[in-house]
Formats: C-alpha cells, structure tokens, sequence
C-alpha cells in the first residue's frame, strides 16, 4: 500500500490517498442529489439501490481514509508544512467528526427505516412525507461532512 504515501494528483502536498479522498468527499454532496432526483421521478427502486450503494461506498472510503491517516501518523504529521495554526485545525478537524459522525448516525437511520417501511409496503406512500424530511436532513449533515472536510484538506495541505 505504498502508493497510498506517494505524492498526490491535486497539487498540494497531500498523498495520493488524500488526494482520491477528497475527490470522493467533493463529489459526495452531488451523487447524493441524483440519487434523491431518482426519487422525485418516482425511481423508487433505483433510489433506495443508489443510496445504499453511495452510503456503502463512503463507508469504504472512511475506512481507506482511516487507515491512511494512521498508517501517516495521524493529525500532527499531516499538520507539519501547514502554516495554518494548530488549534485552529484541531478545532476545524474536531468540528468535521462531530459532523462526519452525526451524519453516519442520521444516514443510517434513514436508510434502515426506508428499508423497514418499504418492506412493510408504506414507503412510498402513508411514510413518504416523514422520509422526505429524514433525507432532506441526511443531505444537510452530508453537505456539512463534505464541506469540513474539504475545509479540513485546505488547512493541512494548501495553506
């Protein structure tokens, strides 16, 4: 897994594996909007099919991205080279957990309730307004993910 350390492909100075993460996280925000454009053509199926895709995908992702910073040497390693203040990118970074984890709870949740209700035949139907509510909030806690955490790439890698 070496070349995960090798140099990036966006040219700052993150590793690959950055690199290809943050394209992931940049992009998240958009394959979760045309999942949810499934839906509003009355894609049911396919839209339950792309988002459980997409959420385990991401999961994936956060596991490759775990490692990586692990395997770099966390946080502080990454930091050396930043200009930016330490406190503050700790508290930017402690900012996009708090997020990154709301999101995991609130994005399964979503998805194993849809799954529930479609099973017992009220998703799409009598459950359809409570799910569209549920996934409006799942999309702001993914815009927010993505955002901290394209934030957090910026401290540590560009400036």
């Amino acid at each position: 897994m070496e070349y995960m350390f090798k140099a990036g492909f966006l040219g700052t100075r993150a590793p690959f594996f950055m690199d290809f993460v943050m394209i992931i996280v940049a992009l998240l925000p958009l394959l979760v909007l045309l999942a949810i454009s499934l839906a509003k053509i009355k894609e049911y199926k396919l839209h339950a099919l792309t988002q459980t895709i997409i959420f385990i995908v991401s999961v994936i992702v956060v596991g490759y991205f775990e490692y990586g910073v692990r395997m770099g040497g966390g946080f502080n390693a990454f930091m050396e080279g930043s200009h930016t203040s330490h406190n503050y990118a700790f508290y930017v970074l402690i900012f996009h957990i708090i997020m990154a984890t709301l999101n995991l709870v609130i994005w399964s949740r979503t998805l194993w309730v849809a799954r529930k209700m479609t099973k017992l035949k009220i998703l799409p139907g009598s459950y359809s307004h409570t799910h569209k509510k549920a996934g409006q909030l799942t999309f702001i806690t993914i815009f927010f993910t993505a955002f901290t955490g394209m934030w957090v790439y910026l401290l540590l890698f560009l400036y």
